[in-house]
């Protein structure tokens, strides 16, 4: 029987049909830039030939990614090899408020206790300066993604790899909602950011839970307000 093919760095060759994570992360990254940005707008049917030529991949590899986007809340898939691009209401908007303050609040906590043993917020601080670039550049995709990312690396340092992999579910929501709020004050965020990354580095857990708290709440009002003309009623 003749071995397995294998790559380049001695790994297993993907199976006929199949792609490697590298390919998957690629494809899938394209997809979901292509319902934040609206080229498949909320609550647009995407049967399977037509995302396939789209994405110019043949159908196995799609249906590969399709749970991936399912998960993160940006399509539901349907019967028949379909989808549905996901469409955002007032309600969903307080929900995904809601969980973020579930597991953003407590995670600041934790970071805030793992910043006193020693736990850098590197990515945190790389985070915000991307966002700075961003703005300097007006480039409110690279914006959103960076305060995204700048959430993700607040509940990342909490070491608790569970809330992680939940932060991970939320986070192309919230680069979504940052997109489609993109006239909110950049300036006011990554200031508030800065005092974020004080509050934690402080040591002190019920600081940096209080400023956390007091971030996400103070961007909700705005947000649903910034929404009310996207979204039905």
């Amino acid at each position: 029987m003749p071995a397995p093919e294998q790559t380049p760095t001695g790994e297993p060759a993907p199976a006929a049909g199949t792609i490697d994570q590298s390919q998957s992360d690629r494809l899938c990254r394209e997809l979901r830039n292509r319902i934040i940005t609206g080229v498949y707008p909320q609550g647009s049917r995407l049967p399977e030939h037509r995302l396939a030529a789209d994405l110019d991949v043949s159908r196995i590899p799609l249906r590969e990614v399709l749970p991936r986007i399912e998960a993160e809340g940006l399509i539901t898939t349907l019967p028949r090899r379909s989808a549905v691009v996901a469409t955002w209401t007032l309600e969903g908007v307080h929900h995904l408020f809601e969980a973020r303050l579930a597991i953003e609040v407590a995670a600041a906590s934790y970071a805030a206790r793992s910043t006193a043993d020693g736990v850098s917020l590197e990515n945190l601080e790389d985070a915000l300066r991307s966002s700075e670039i961003q703005m300097r550049r007006r480039d409110e995709l690279g914006f959103a993604q960076a305060n995204a990312s700048f959430h993700a690396a607040l509940v990342e340092a909490s070491r608790n790899p569970l809330m992680t992999k939940l932060m991970g579910s939320l986070t192309s929501r919230m680069t979504w909602l940052f997109l489609l709020t993109s006239q909110r004050d950049h300036q006011t965020a990554c200031r508030e950011h800065h005092e974020l990354i004080e509050a934690i580095s402080s040591g002190n857990e019920r600081l940096a839970e209080a400023a956390t708290y007091a971030h996400i709440e103070a961007g909700r009002a705005p947000t649903i307000e910034a929404m009310r003309t996207l979204v039905p009623h």
